[in-house]
């Protein structure tokens, strides 16, 4: 029997469904095997908190000693309140308002990863109303292509976030020479992010190199840096979760050893879904069984405002029926009962037989699942449960 994975059925009646289901003991073997694979190298990790802002595994994923990345003021609030220190924030986003800001630098978080000059200037210039200095490092565009779903490829020409690579030295020059105008402004580093659910660690070997230049860069122009944030991207096996519960860290570190460090530089990492994503099901129960006229619908009560990804990304989640573990296979459509026509989990996808008040584990589903649900056809927001609270 596999050491994860395993469902409370009988516990779950007592719930109304659909919810999100966390294995707590996944998330902390998770947790366990990253802190190992880190040990003794001079790795900060952020968890990306936009993957998953529950409070309840905030507070898990703060005990094991982390920061945390976020991207609004929002984010920064819900890090602050299951007591991250201020001093583990960074803030990064391409749109910070005037309210985000203030309110970070109130907080004294960290960094702010800095995406163009008009944000600069606005940081700061309400840094200097309230007499304070903050640490920013530039996000820069290294024009690298992920190679994955165009939503969540962030660093190609194309895409909104970042400096553009072949203006950025020009910018830390500028920055650098006019501390009268940037006078509460501390340029301490440089900030990537290429994209998002990357399994072949390749396609990271470009940013290591092109760090390396960068470096050599800022060494013959005198330039010091202490901060390098690498972003995340590491990504989870969603074909297999049961094979592979827990990514492939000790790779994917092992590549970014190939980055030439300085003695006083930390390499940051903002890792999201490799963190929170495989111990992570939504629940959600079949409503009705519904004969086609060349297909057969699952209706689920759970639609694409709880589980968006099938939607939005076309992304696939494997769905187990933990009800019926033991008749042979059928071919399903498995949708939701919101009104559109793409409130489609999957199409012709065998499992077993299925009927009414059947529970369905969607699996992969802790990362993009409950911080993306909402409230569309005013169905209630779904909820999320640790498996300690069953």
């Amino acid at each position: 029997m596999n050491k994860y994975f395993n469902f409370p059925i009988e516990k779950f009646q007592l719930k109304e469904t659909p919810f999100y289901y966390y294995d707590e003991n996944l998330l902390r073997d998770t947790l366990k095997s990253l802190i190992e694979e880190i040990k003794e190298k001079p790795f900060i990790i952020h968890y990306a908190i936009k993957a998953n802002h529950n409070l309840k595994i905030l507070k898990i994923i703060k005990e094991f000693g982390i920061g945390v990345d976020t991207v609004s003021g929002g984010e920064i609030k819900c890090a602050l309140e299951v007591g991250f220190p201020s001093d583990k924030i960074v803030f990064a986003g391409v749109g910070k308002t005037e309210k985000e800001i203030n309110y970070a630098i109130d907080n004294n978080i960290y960094c702010f990863n800095v995406e163009s000059i008009p944000e600069l200037d606005s940081i700061n210039e309400i840094a200097k109303n309230k007499n304070k200095i903050v640490n920013i490092a530039f996000r820069i565009n290294p024009n690298i292509d992920a190679h994955t779903h165009k939503y969540i490829t962030t660093g190609i020409n194309e895409n909104k976030f970042g400096i553009y690579i072949n203006e950025i030295y020009d910018i830390i020059d500028n920055v650098l020479n006019n501390k009268e105008k940037y006078s509460n402004i501390k340029f301490i580093g440089i900030h990537f992010h290429i994209g998002s659910q990357i399994l072949d660690m390749k396609i990271f070997l470009p940013l290591v190199n092109l760090i390396n230049e960068i470096q050599e860069k800022l060494k013959e122009k005198n330039i010091e840096i202490t901060y390098i944030d690498v972003g995340g991207g590491l990504g989870i096996d969603y074909e297999n979760p049961e094979k592979n519960p827990i990514p492939n860290f000790k790779e994917y570190f092992n590549l970014y050893s190939k980055i030439n460090l300085k003695p006083n530089q930390k390499l940051h990492f903002e890792l999201g879904r490799a963190i929170i994503c495989q111990c992570g099901s939504m629940i959600s129960r079949v409503t009705y069984i519904k004969k086609g006229l060349n297909k057969t619908f699952v209706i689920m009560d759970a639609g694409m405002n709880d589980l968006i990804r099938p939607a939005l990304y076309q992304a696939i989640h494997q769905i187990r029926n933990i009800s019926n573990l033991k008749e042979e296979k059928e071919k399903y459509d498995v949708v939701g009962p919101i009104c559109e026509s793409s409130d489609v989990f999957i199409k012709d996808y065998y499992m077993n037989k299925a009927k009414k008040g059947d529970f369905f584990a969607f699996l992969s589903a802790g990362a993009y699942g409950e911080s993306m649900a909402f409230m569309y056809n005013a169905r209630e927001l779904i909820k999320g449960y640790l498996s300690s609270e069953f």
